[in-house]
């Protein structure tokens, strides 16, 4: 197949959870995000055109950036396909305008590690990390399943007006890495839980 005219494409973030590390490959603007007790740590960082780096690899390779896009069309600077930006034969496929070529990111995995959401920019753009984290975190609390709190984040990121077209009209992909760490599914729940009612982190307890 000949695929240099196409121009859809699509962002990756990639997580391999063992025993004792998680390891994240990621190109473009989805987002890999660890709830340590609450709190935010990122397990990947936003490929954004307008980044020091890749806005100088742009550049490099003969593009440019304009208000915040590649080219004045891509809000993303690393991607798999988008075709388009990446026609330079003289370049390796890590020096095109638009590049798929993943930063890694491995994490040594604690009993403070509690899960691992994964979510597109439509999720990211409404809400900060720690947002996220604390929002699954009391939905974990009051035993609500993995996939109804991705929904109700979902929800919660909507747009009450979808003809504007701005925040909350993206498409929105989310998934929830519980980390067990030997537990049963019904004593992971019960630890979270019961961190949240004693304060522990940074998460109010839910409201039931």
């Amino acid at each position: 197949p000949q695929y240099e005219n196409e121009i859809s494409g699509c962002t990756a973030s990639v997580a391999i959870v063992s025993r004792d590390k998680i390891r994240v490959a990621n190109a473009g603007d989805s987002r890999s995000v660890l709830g340590v007790k609450g709190r935010a740590k990122p397990l990947s960082f936003d490929h954004k055109p307008q980044n020091e780096g890749e806005k100088a690899r742009i550049s490099a390779a003969g593009g440019f950036v304009d208000f915040g896009r590649v080219n004045g069309n891509l809000a993303l600077s690393r991607a798999l396909g988008d075709f388009e930006f990446k026609r330079a034969a003289d370049l390796s496929p890590e020096q095109q305008i638009v590049t798929a070529n993943p930063d890694v990111t491995t994490h040594e995995v604690t009993e403070d590690d509690e899960f691992l959401v994964i979510a597109c920019d439509g999720i990211w753009d409404c809400q900060s990390s720690q947002a996220v984290v604390e929002f699954v975190r009391r939905g974990i609390a009051a035993k609500q399943e993995l996939h109804r709190i991705c929904e109700n984040m979902m929800d919660n990121c909507l747009s009450s007006d979808p003809e504007t077209g701005g925040l909350g009209c993206d498409n929105m992909t989310m998934v929830i890495v519980g980390l067990l760490h030997g537990k049963t599914k019904e004593e992971w729940y019960n630890t979270i839980a019961e961190r949240v009612a004693n304060g522990d982190g940074p998460c109010a307890p839910p409201e039931y």
